[in-house]
């Protein structure tokens, strides 16, 4: 076995999934020695392809959305091995069922304010956010942001049917400076959603910022041809059970499994909260809790 013996790395990374792998692939980029640990006997993590009858269909997340630069520099990055497909501009409809049919989830300001999913009241609500106190709540649920700054019905017919489908979770748990970053701050920083949005469309941008052009995408062939890409030139190890991260007293770190010993410098993990614990047992349990009960929310697709 070629890693009996005691080995040095400057980083392991911890998770084979897409965060370990897009990690190991930028950092390799850069000249760093890495390797990855695995668990599991396959790359991928949630990430699952499969081909049948000449179609392409996902056992686990099917779409991105390019919301960061990073997104396309990583496909330009992996082109050659890996290209990025988008979704055609009339996937950008959203239908929303309401009484007995399905309505167009309103696009802007005008189709918030003449579609039926919202009450009447609540359009003018609409109207009026611009001017709306601003909330002091600094970890203030999204649906509770939604209904003070927009009203009830845009919280069920918007809000809800959006997080739902992204996060599988209860908008009225989920902290907006966290799962919705970029919403929270329209308001911290602009004092208004509509507000915010327009004076960010107003600001300049550079042609690294363009690069976010907010469509939704795919990789060719599917998401694991983009993980096999970014895997390609970084040695991983698979079916590596009960990993184990202690300091040394020199500043690296032991990392063991199933009889291996690895010294690392940098470990990063990218595994599920609900196995630290186990992954970093020089933390105590007080100060992991926080951390390690997040909850997940669990997704079975038929």
């Amino acid at each position: 076995d070629q890693y009996n013996k005691m080995q040095e790395r400057d980083i392991i990374i911890i998770g084979a999934g897409l965060t370990g792998l897009s990690t190991a692939f930028n950092l390799k980029r850069q000249g760093r020695e890495v390797l990855v640990l695995e668990k599991a006997d396959r790359i991928g993590g949630q990430i699952r392809t499969y081909h049948e009858d000449g179609f392409t269909y996902e056992s686990g997340p099917n779409t991105g959305v390019v919301s960061f630069p990073e997104v396309t520099e990583l496909f330009q990055n992996l082109k050659g091995s890996c290209e990025m497909e988008t979704a055609r501009e009339s996937s950008k409809r959203r239908l929303i069922w309401k009484g007995n049919r399905f309505h167009a989830l309103p696009a802007g300001p005008l189709s918030a304010v003449t579609t039926p999913l919202f009450t009447l009241t609540d359009k003018f609500r609409i109207l009026g956010e611009p001017w709306r106190k601003k909330g002091d709540d600094p970890n203030e649920p999204v649906g509770a942001l939604a209904q003070r700054r927009l009203g009830k019905s845009f919280y069920e017919y918007a809000v809800d049917p959006f997080v739902s489908g992204v996060y599988a979770g209860d908008p009225m748990k989920l902290t907006t400076r966290y799962a919705l970053p970029k919403l929270y701050n329209l308001e911290a920083n602009y004092g208004s959603f509509i507000r915010g949005a327009m004076a960010k469309a107003k600001e300049p941008k550079t042609d690294r910022d363009r690069l976010a052009t907010k469509k939704v995408f795919s990789a060719a062939g599917g998401l694991q041809k983009m993980v096999e890409a970014l895997a390609a030139d970084v040695e991983i190890i698979l079916n590596a059970k009960n990993i184990r991260v202690t300091p040394e007293p020199d500043g690296y770190w032991m990392v063991t499994f199933g009889g291996h010993e690895f010294r690392a410098r940098h470990v990063v993990t990218t595994v599920g909260a609900y196995e630290l614990p186990n992954l970093l047992p020089f933390i105590t349990e007080e100060e992991l809790r926080p951390i390690s009960q997040l909850f997940y929310a669990p997704i079975i697709q038929r």
